[in-house]
């Protein structure tokens, strides 16, 4: 087992299953101590999972419910995750959601509730966790946006892109104002996972087939390749890095929607 986050404290919001549980698999392989946020009653039992199987690795784990939108409840979580394991000293902003109306039928309901979970959560948790790391002159902030932070990759999801460029631009803020303080902050960009926020949209064998086909690596990504690539922010390989976006999907965002065809002529 490697050990390149050897006994440091790690927050994921959104960990209980995904992305998020990937994330949290690979920070503890790495060594960390990881709390596993979700946001629901139903999750709990998801989120207690995911801490068997940390703890089984030898790492500390705990489980902690709240509405990251909610500035009262993520004080309260950083408290008992605090209380339970420490400082938090990486800080994996991953809850986001993404539902599907388009921009003639998106509600005010929907637009608040996407811009509170993909980018206020961003900025509450980060404000809070950023207090202890100014304090040890340490910390690694990394939030998990999406191929919809620069491009718009769906026409039914017009809230859901603008939060993501809207949460890219905040990890730019934060990474030139708490860079002086030994302050990493980055992002990865994931394409299309299969994960369970995608089952019902990548269900229909079509879709699955368009997505591949569409990408220049001709398959999905996956939710451990995304660990990685947090892993990775969050290293000390990674100490000059900061206010970086690191992209995760194969070259699709640098690829212009073309046909194929005369890449071989």
């Amino acid at each position: 087992m490697a050990n390149r986050l050897q006994d440091r404290v790690a927050l994921v919001t959104g960990g209980s299953r995904g992305i998020g549980e990937a994330i949290v698999y690979r920070l503890a392989e790495e060594g960390a101590h990881v709390a596993v946020n979700f946001a629901s009653p139903s999750s709990k039992p998801l989120a207690e999972e995911v801490v068997r199987k940390v703890e089984a690795m030898g790492r500390k784990a705990i489980a902690v419910q709240a509405d990251v939108g909610s500035k009262a409840q993520v004080a309260a979580m950083f408290e008992q995750v605090e209380r339970a394991i420490g400082d938090v000293e990486i800080l994996v902003n991953n809850a986001g959601i993404a539902p599907f109306e388009s921009f003639l039928k998106v509600t005010e309901e929907t637009w608040d509730r996407t811009y509170n979970t993909n980018v206020k959560s961003i900025f509450l948790a980060s404000q809070l966790a950023a207090g202890k790391m100014i304090a040890k002159g340490y910390g690694k902030i990394v939030n998990v946006l999406s191929t919809a932070s620069l491009v718009v990759t769906s026409p039914v999801i017009p809230h859901y892109q603008s939060s993501k460029a809207a949460a890219h631009m905040l990890t730019k803020g934060m990474a030139i104002e708490l860079g002086k303080y030994g302050i990493n902050v980055n992002a990865v960009g994931p394409s299309t996972v299969d994960t369970d926020m995608c089952t019902d949209y990548l269900a229909d064998p079509a879709i699955r087939q368009k997505e591949i086909e569409a990408n220049p690596m001709k398959r999905l990504g996956t939710a451990r390749q995304i660990g990685d690539a947090v892993v990775f922010l969050a290293s000390e390989e990674a100490m000059q890095v900061n206010g970086h976006l690191l992209m995760v999907d194969g070259g699709l965002t640098v690829k212009a929607a073309q046909p194929d065809d005369h890449l071989d002529r």
